[in-house]
C-alpha cells in the first residue's frame, strides 16, 4: 500500500495528525479548486478553509475498494463545499422553496440508499416524494455541482464524447473549468446541457422541463455544445 493511501486510511479512522498531514500534502489540489471561485466576494483564505472542509469530507466518504484515484473523488467534493457556501450565503441566489425542496430530496435519497443498498433511480425518488421527475431535475440543477464528463444521458451519450476531446478530463481541476464554461452559456442552452448530460434526461423530457419542442432542444443542444468547445479552447 502506498504511503498516501496509508495516510488517508489513518485520517479516515480519525487520526487527527493524519488528517492535518493529508491536508498539508494536498494544499496544491485544494488551492487549484479554490482559485476557480475567487472574485465572488469571499476572501481566498475563507474559501481555502471551505475547501479543506470539503477535502476532509472526501476523506471520510472515500471507498478504497472502488479503485478510484482519491483526487478524482476529492475535487468535486471540495468544489461542492465551496459552491454550497456561496449559494447559501447569497453569492449564488437560490430561493428558499428550492432549498427546502432540495433538503427534502436529500433526506429521501439518503433513506432510499439505506433501504435499497444502492443509488435510487429518478423514478423511485419521484414516487417517494410525490414530485414529478422534471421538478426534481429543476431542483437538482439549482443546487448540485455536476461531477463527471462521463455520466451518460438516457440516450447513452456522454459530454466527453460529444465534445470530442478528453482534454478537460486530463486534469481534475478542469472539471471545474467545465462548470464555469457551462455557466457562461445562454440560459436555455445551459439548462439543456445540464438536463441532458448531468441529469440524464432524454430530449423529450428536457423539452417538457423547459416548455419547448424536442426540435428546439436538439438545436439548443447543438449550439450549447459548440459554445462549450469554444469556451474550453480559449
Amino acid at each position: 500500500m502506498s504511503a498516501q493511501l496509508e495516510l488517508l486510511r489513518a485520517a479516515q479512522a480519525g487520526d487527527r495528525e493524519a488528517c492535518e498531514q493529508a491536508v498539508l500534502e494536498n494544499r496544491g489540489l485544494i488551492w487549484s479548486v479554490v482559485r476557480r471561485y475567487s472574485g465572488r466576494g469571499v476572501e481566498a483564505d475563507d474559501l481555502y478553509q471551505l475547501g479543506c472542509l470539503g477535502f476532509l469530507k472526501a476523506v471520510q466518504g472515500f471507498d478504497f475498494s472502488y479503485g478510484t484515484c482519491f483526487s478524482t473523488y476529492a475535487v468535486p467534493k471540495i468544489a461542492g463545499e465551496i459552491r454550497r457556501f456561496l449559494r447559501d450565503n447569497g453569492a449564488l441566489k437560490v430561493g428558499r422553496s428550492i432549498r427546502e425542496q432540495a433538503q427534502t430530496l436529500y433526506t429521501v435519497r439518503e433513506r432510499l440508499r439505506q433501504e435499497l443498498g444502492r443509488e435510487p433511480a429518478l423514478s423511485e425518488v419521484a414516487a417517494a416524494t410525490g414530485l414529478e421527475p422534471e421538478e426534481i431535475a429543476r431542483t437538482d440543477l439549482a443546487t448540485d455541482t455536476p461531477e463527471s464528463l462521463q455520466q451518460e444521458t438516457a440516450d447513452g451519450l456522454t459530454l466527453e464524447g460529444m465534445l470530442g476531446t478528453e482534454a478537460p478530463e486530463e486534469g481534475l481541476v478542469e472539471r471545474i473549468a467545465l462548470r464555469e464554461a457551462i455557466d457562461q452559456l445562454p440560459e436555455r442552452e445551459r439548462m439543456t446541457i445540464l438536463l441532458r448530460y448531468f441529469k440524464g434526461l432524454t430530449q423529450d423530457q428536457t423539452a417538457r422541463v423547459l416548455g419547448v419542442s424536442q426540435v428546439q432542444i436538439s438545436r439548443l443542444e447543438r449550439r450549447g455544445l459548440g459554445r462549450l468547445r469554444e469556451n474550453l479552447e480559449r
